[in-house]
């Protein structure tokens, strides 16, 4: 069994999900482990510099350049966590020489991952797939990443003659929920630039996530008993409904693709005397994304004008921004990652990201950080999987970034 899939293996049966309700920093003790874990991994390959810093969840080290030469320092960053689903007593399994059927994943349980749900699966004939049992998610989302990470370290420690520069890593916490990066410091972290192995199937490689902010409406009702409302009761409930009729029904996720950004209802709580809805809004064109936030704030005026009072109340949260008004002004980035899987006849995948991560903050904190895969499919569910040859084909494309690397000034 190949050192990688036996780290993998490992890796995802140790339970790291992050959890939003939390106020500790990682959000759970599992993190912690892993991390410490992850810690005597960079110690044995003899890495520099190694900290865990227990104050921001963030596990990072670095192998230094093997030249005088002046080359470029890039770092590789993956998460601890996993998504908010099942991950207790993950039982990983594997399919050798995989040919095309349906995959059988719990007999006990008839659950079947088949092929007439999932296509996707016959891109991945005469592979070795690493699946769930049905009863979790697997975890490929990101430990596939922190694996690919090593292995690439593991290459160039046993091929020493091979220039590079410096080469940080980091492994970070909360990524699942939106918070693990806002504690990361780059003064710890001196990369020119870097990458997050976060990506899902083979060539997908993103410099372009939404602009993203949370709004919270409270309304304010007013509720006195049935019998004796008339002209007096005010049901916050109702007026949530009517609220949510006033925002275009054809910007929400369910209507939009590509660059079209959207509002999403993401939760709805009340009774007659109080409701709180909560959207999401997000946006890759900065201009349109403001321009939302004003429209709810406008939303939320005027519909207080035809209130007896004002009743109704917003609070705007930015969470990110999109990260390629930063990674434009260093091309580099992008420029090596494309060369780099072109150099390995892999066709890159590149499309906006309907979504963020943790390079999204990252970047706006001063390090450019696009994203690219890990090879993994159909995260965050119970139907996850990832091939060994999509794992090592991305441990070859961070293997090819570095050494396309050497070739680049700094």
């Amino acid at each position: 069994m190949s050192k990688l899939l036996t780290r993998f293996l490992e890796f995802v049966k140790i339970e790291t999900r992050s959890d939003a309700s939390s106020q500790t920093i990682p959000t759970t003790i599992g993190q912690v482990h892993f991390a410490k874990r992850l810690e005597r991994e960079l110690q044995e390959q003899g890495l520099k510099k190694i900290k865990y810093n227990a104050k921001n969840g963030f596990l990072t080290g670095y192998l230094p350049k093997n030249t005088e030469k002046e080359r470029v320092s890039i770092g590789f960053i993956a998460h601890l966590d996993t998504a908010d689903y099942p991950a207790e007593n993950i039982q990983p399994q594997l399919f050798k020489n995989y040919q095309g059927q349906d995959l059988v994943l719990n007999a006990a349980q008839n659950i079947i991952m088949t092929v007439a749900e999932f296509p996707n699966l016959k891109d991945y004939l005469g592979h070795t797939l690493i699946t769930t049992d049905g009863t979790t998610l697997l975890g490929a989302d990101d430990k596939a990443g922190i694996v690919e990470i090593l292995e690439m370290l593991d290459y160039f420690l046993a091929n020493p003659e091979i220039e590079h520069g410096d080469l940080w890593v980091a492994f970070g916490p909360d990524e699942e929920i939106g918070t693990g990066a806002d504690h990361f410091i780059v003064a710890d972290f001196p990369a020119d630039f870097a990458y997050t192995i976060d990506s899902g199937r083979i060539g997908h490689f993103e410099y372009e996530t939404f602009n993203a902010a949370q709004a919270e409406i409270i309304i304010e009702g007013t509720s006195v008993h049935p019998g004796t409302a008339y002209d007096m009761m005010v049901n916050a409930i109702k007026l949530g409904s009517h609220f949510d009729q006033l925002l275009p029904q054809v910007e929400v996720p369910e209507k939009t693709q590509g660059y079209e950004g959207f509002y999403l209802l993401h939760d709805f709580v009340g009774t007659i005397s109080e409701a709180k809805l909560t959207y999401l809004i997000r946006d890759h064109d900065r201009k349109k994304f403001d321009a939302r936030k004003q429209f709810l704030v406008k939303q939320v005026h005027d519909l207080n004008h035809q209130l007896d009072r004002e009743r109704v109340s917003i609070t705007l949260k930015d969470q990110y921004f999109n990260m390629k008004e930063v990674i434009e002004k260093e091309p580099r980035a992008v420029e090596l990652a494309v060369t780099a899987m072109k150099n390995l006849k892999i066709e890159p995948i590149i499309t906006p990201f309907r979504g963020g991560t943790d390079g999204s903050k990252i970047s706006f904190m001063g390090l450019p950080t696009p994203n690219i895969f890990t090879g993994g499919e159909n995260f965050h569910g119970q139907y996850e999987f990832i091939s060994l040859e999509a794992m090592e084909v991305a441990t070859q494309t961070l293997i090819e970034i570095v050494k396309t690397a050497v070739l680049v000034e700094k």
